[in-house]
């Protein structure tokens, strides 16, 4: 297990880590000066401002408008700086590269089950590769659990209901601790893990070892069949009731009150499990609502599916995108 060379902090891991590491200190550093500079000058006031005799009167002391400027530009600056430095590393974290590779998670009472999108499922473990962008798609099936590693500086939440994205990119070999930093029931200290980090040679030869499993998108292409999804949902617009799937992900939707979404992993979940919620323009609200019907790992392989019908050249915004209200018979219910 990795360490690092300052106490209580653990080793640095990723691309990241070092500009929060920065962060904190400069905080920390922050806090530290102004606490010594405050109790200096308290015990100088306290020494040199004593009352030398009982019945001493203080002079009277007039105010003054250049200190009382100073002790409020300065405050003021050091803030901005701390706000800014830290909204430029919050915006780095939770701007996911377009190159990332993408891993699935799904958290359980109390596991982690991780799948690749090439079909190897671990539990409680995550290989990944140095120097590779990984981005990590979460959901929880049943209450709030926190995906943490603290060599990577990442923690997120984990919500039924709703994905939440994270990426990172390693940058040292070794294996690290995974953690639930959410108090999800009887058996969150157990809720534990470990992300392993291989060279990209070693990664790659893990992977062919366990190539036997179903990739997500070929499960979700299965499902698509199996439930009948293209009778309203053709990949090239066929099925008449319901918008194409393909060309979906990542693209601009128009809706009925006239405003527009992007069809990203949360648009195509809701558009699963709540169909009304956005509907469509130029299709009528004939879906009915499949919540609870389809398991948090069908719905991953679902949109891993969608996301696979990707079509070549620049896709304008459409209303013919995969509405939640298009096709009550797209998706029956899972026997």
């Amino acid at each position: 297990m990795q360490t690092s060379w300052i106490p209580f902090i653990p080793e640095s891991a990723s691309t990241y880590a070092p500009q929060v590491d920065a962060l904190y200190f400069y905080l920390s550093g922050v806090t530290v000066f102004f606490t010594l500079l405050i109790s200096i000058v308290l015990i100088f006031f306290v020494i040199k401002y004593r009352r030398r005799s009982l019945y001493e009167i203080p002079r009277p002391i007039a105010g003054s408008h250049k200190l009382e400027t100073l002790w409020s530009v300065v405050p003021f600056i050091i803030a901005m700086s701390m706000f800014a430095w830290g909204a430029q590393i919050y915006f780095h974290q939770y701007r996911t590269p377009k190159n990332a590779d993408e891993i699935y998670v799904v958290a359980k009472q109390w596991m982690w089950k991780i799948q690749h999108s090439t079909g190897q499922r671990e539990i409680n473990e995550l290989h990944v590769p140095v120097g590779r962008k990984i981005k990590l798609i979460m959901t929880s099936e049943d209450t709030i659990h926190d995906f943490f590693v603290p060599a990577f500086r990442m923690k997120a939440d984990v919500l039924p209901g709703r994905y939440t994205t994270q990426w990172f990119e390693a940058t040292k070999p070794g294996t690290y601790h995974l953690f639930c930093a959410e108090y999800c029931g009887m058996n969150h200290s157990g809720m534990i893990g470990s992300v392993i980090v291989m060279q990209p040679t070693d990664f790659d030869n893990w992977l062919s070892g366990n190539a036997s499993q179903q990739a997500p998108a070929v499960a979700g292409q299965q499902l698509y069949e199996s439930l009948g999804c293209v009778s309203c949902h053709g990949a090239k617009g066929e099925g008449g009731r319901g918008p194409s799937l393909a060309g979906l992900f990542g693209r601009r939707v128009f809706l009925t009150n006239s405003q527009t979404v992007t069809a990203d992993e949360g648009y195509i979940r809701e558009s699963i499990e709540n169909p009304q919620a956005k509907l469509v323009s130029g299709f009528g609200p004939i879906m009915p609502t499949f919540q609870g019907q389809v398991s948090p790992e069908q719905l991953i392989q679902m949109m891993a599916f969608i996301k696979s019908l990707q079509v070549t050249g620049p896709q304008p915004a459409t209303s013919a995108a995969p509405s939640p209200q298009a096709g009550a018979q797209t998706l029956p219910t899972p026997r």
